[in-house]
């Protein structure tokens, strides 16, 4: 793979025209809110797309979410299963690096597993593709607003 600036253009716009990741987020979030004993707020598709935009105007981070979107674009394995690791390991990296620096990385690791528990991909598809799709839902959801917790100032800072 060698990734350049036009890549990650490429990759901006494929990512930001993802019309399904909207609905993959609402689904993530319309699972978890309940498990959490919260109402979470749902995205709309121009949400989505403002927040692309903002993880892609970072080039230092636009550069890895380009580079891991097309290394899940492009996996495949024989019967899926060989590559069940790696393709876990690269959603969970694109979820984290999309939502931000901690505590938001490791919150959208966790949720990458959970919404690739229910996001399925397409007969076809490589075997990477679902866990593309899982991974964009978690990243921009745990980095976009709609959980209570993330609308006030922490307690434990320190004055």
């Amino acid at each position: 793979m060698y990734v350049t600036a036009d890549t990650v253009a490429d990759e901006h716009e494929w990512v930001r025209s993802r019309e399904q990741v909207p609905a993959l987020i609402n689904d993530v979030r319309g699972r978890l809110g309940p498990l959490f004993d919260t109402e979470v707020g749902e995205v709309t598709a121009a949400e989505y797309q403002q927040e692309v935009d903002a993880v892609f105007a970072d080039g230092d981070c636009a550069v890895n979410v380009a580079a891991l979107c097309g290394l899940l674009r492009e996996l495949d394995c024989e019967g899926d299963y060989p590559g069940f690791v790696v393709d876990e390991f690269l959603g969970r990296k694109l979820a984290a690096t999309i939502a931000g620096g901690q505590p938001l990385a490791l919150l959208a690791e966790a949720t990458f597993h959970f919404a690739d528990v229910h996001t399925h991909g397409e007969e076809g598809e490589t075997a990477g593709a679902d866990d593309l799709d899982a991974a964009l839902a978690a990243g921009f959801q745990t980095r976009m607003p709609g959980w209570d917790w993330t609308a006030t100032e922490s307690p434990f800072s320190v004055e």
